[in-house]
């Protein structure tokens, strides 16, 4: 590739993570190369299960989380921070690499909302990217300053969700 941009997936609606794992997808399937580094995610989700199932898949994209168990729902742990910040280092060393074509930052937004490192830290991984990697930042709330550093926005907006309703995240579908 010879010019990679950073582009930004964000809003309250569903499909961020999705979309991301997409073009991981197609560029794996393009002969690329993609690291996935998953902020305050620990837990299961069934996309770890396709690089275990795809062969192939998992020779082109490394996926690594930096998260525990469960999400933060109050104020964040020493280790929350400890492991974030670990996040922000592997993503510059994928992006710094030249293994990696694309590099995911999946919900590093709300990282940076539940201020686990600062907006200037993101801001700052943004502007070390190489010009021939493609970077995908996702999550809610993206501030104003990493919108504007970005070339391409998504903006995901929720219409109407059944979690609304009581209905919680299903295999396959939400995890």
């Amino acid at each position: 590739m010879e010019k990679g941009y950073i582009q930004v997936y964000t809003g309250n609606g569903k499909g961020k993570t999705t979309a991301a794992l997409g073009l991981a997808i197609r560029a794996a399937a393009s002969g690329m190369h993609v690291y996935i580094g998953q902020f305050i995610k620990g837990m299961h989700y069934s996309e770890l299960d396709i690089l275990e199932k795809c062969r192939y898949l998992g020779d082109h994209i490394k996926l690594k989380q930096y998260g525990k168990d469960c999400f933060i729902y109050n104020k964040p742990t020493e280790e929350d921070v400890r492991m974030a910040l670990k996040g922000i280092e592997d993503l510059k060393s994928a992006m710094k690499s030249g293994v990696y074509d694309v590099v995911i930052a999946d919900e590093i937004n709300i990282a940076v909302y539940f201020k686990l490192f600062s907006e200037d830290t993101l801001l700052d991984l943004m502007r070390s990217k190489p010009d021939r990697v493609e970077l995908i930042i996702t999550g809610r709330k993206a501030t104003e300053k990493i919108i504007e550093q970005a070339d391409l926005v998504t903006e995901m907006k929720e219409i109407k969700h059944y979690y609304t309703k009581g209905v919680q995240a299903r295999v396959g579908i939400e995890k």
